[in-house]
């Protein structure tokens, strides 16, 4: 009877040792076999992660670049008819705009590359860059003036907009001063008081442009990474009302902004209607126009000089007019889900003891899902018209590109996730 019992003893351990060799022998030259029970709950529970990126992340970013480019194609096709772009080709608008995201594709695929450690590194003196060039763009023939607003510094093959690099810096920027003042995030003059004097100046340089829309973006991201990072709630909700105050100031003390509220409030006034809510209006019209299911791919009225800047800023109402409530809610839904992914990836890091990671998905997803809504609030009437793009859509070459790399930085946090979660090294 015990040799019976030995014989089965020997027969199952054997058994075992033959599982673990066939699951473990892709490890064992690594780091080390991990328990039988790990990687039956990784490939049964998560079988996403034997994918070395998320995958659907990247098909989404694809959708609304493809989307965009065909809206903005939409958009502009008849803008030659107008004296002001009499020069232009129907497809002038449509190339660039293809240039821009081939250029931004290829960039975002080397910058997958890099690791994050780098960027915790090199995030400070990205930040110093973008405060030069936010100087720079301020500089009398340096500076390109566009509408009475000096934001651009035209590079020949684009016009680069330093507020756009000044997003991806403020979110590289305050991860990594989160990370360095962890241990004094409860006191307000050490941890909270820096910060703020950084986005000052920040908002200083962009109101002399002027580019408030920017400013709003960019004390949004920070103030979330703050608040992400585990700052007092006290101090955050203290921020945050000097914060409004201050947008309130600014309303209260510039007669054109304030105009522009007013014209918000009552858009169909004869006055507003043909002066400060002009855009708003038509852009309204167009949502109306589109109703359910839209007029048709193309067919949109309102783009044919009725709605200015209907490639940039009202880019949205194009789509609602010509592909209806359906095709706005596609674009809203997914964006949301682009953002909540984007969440996940920086809570998963954050898990993984990867705060800086972590921190810059979640900053990135405020960046996106923040300033996605305004411009849709914006369009839709929800908000006071203000200049800002709709990311990863609308025309505009450095949008484009600092879009998509900020979107590759955080396929990034995600490949090392992965990385670290099948035993490996970031």
């Amino acid at each position: 009877m015990s040799l019976t019992h030995a014989g089965l003893s020997g027969r199952l351990s054997s058994l075992l040792g033959g599982l673990r060799a066939r699951l473990g022998g892709a490890d064992a030259a690594g780091s080390g076999s991990l328990p039988v029970r790990d990687y039956v709950n990784v490939s049964a529970a998560s079988p996403s992660r034997v994918m070395g990126f998320d995958q659907p992340l990247v098909w989404v970013t694809i959708a609304l670049l493809l989307a965009g480019l065909i809206m903005v194609y939409s958009a502009t096709i008849a803008l030659p008819d107008s004296p002001r772009f009499a020069n232009y080709t129907p497809h002038h608008f449509f190339s660039r705009h293809l240039l821009s995201i081939v250029m931004a594709v290829s960039v975002a695929a080397v910058v997958t590359q890099v690791p994050m450690a780098t960027w915790e590194r090199v995030a400070p003196w990205l930040f110093i860059a973008s405060l030069v060039l936010l100087i720079l763009v301020l500089i009398p023939h340096v500076g390109k003036v566009v509408y009475g607003a000096r934001r651009w510094l035209p590079l020949g093959v684009m016009n680069f907009q330093p507020s756009e690099l000044a997003k991806l810096a403020i979110v590289l920027y305050a991860s990594d001063y989160m990370v360095r003042k962890m241990d004094v995030k409860e006191r307000f003059f050490r941890a909270v008081a820096p910060m703020a004097v950084a986005v000052g100046v920040v908002g200083l340089l962009l109101l002399a442009e002027p580019d408030m829309g920017a400013f709003m973006v960019i004390a949004t991201i920070a103030m979330s990474i703050l608040f992400l990072g585990g700052v007092n709630g006290r101090m955050f909700f203290l921020i945050t009302a000097v914060l409004l105050g201050a947008f309130a100031l600014m309303v209260t003390l510039s007669p054109w902004r304030r105009e522009r509220i007013f014209a918000y409030l009552d858009p169909w006034s004869e006055k507003n209607a043909l002066g400060k809510a002009y855009q708003l209006t038509h852009s309204l019209i167009a949502f109306g126009r589109g109703e359910v299911f839209g007029e048709g791919l193309g067919s949109s009225l309102e783009k044919l000089h009725y709605l200015p800047e209907a490639h940039t800023d009202f880019l949205l109402a194009v789509i609602g007019e010509e592909l209806g409530f359906v095709g706005v809610a596609i674009v809203i839904l997914a964006f949301f889900w682009m953002v909540v992914r984007l969440f996940n990836i920086g809570r998963q890091a954050i898990a993984l003891d990867r705060v800086f990671s972590g921190l810059v998905a979640q900053g990135v997803a405020v960046w996106m899902g923040g300033q996605g809504f305004i411009n849709m609030g914006v369009n839709l009437g929800v908000l006071p018209t203000k200049g800002l793009t709709l990311p990863l859509m609308s025309f505009g070459g450095s949008a484009i590109l600092l879009n998509c790399v900020a979107l590759a930085i955080c396929l990034r946090v995600d490949i090392e996730n992965r990385q670290l979660m099948r035993g490996g090294r970031a």
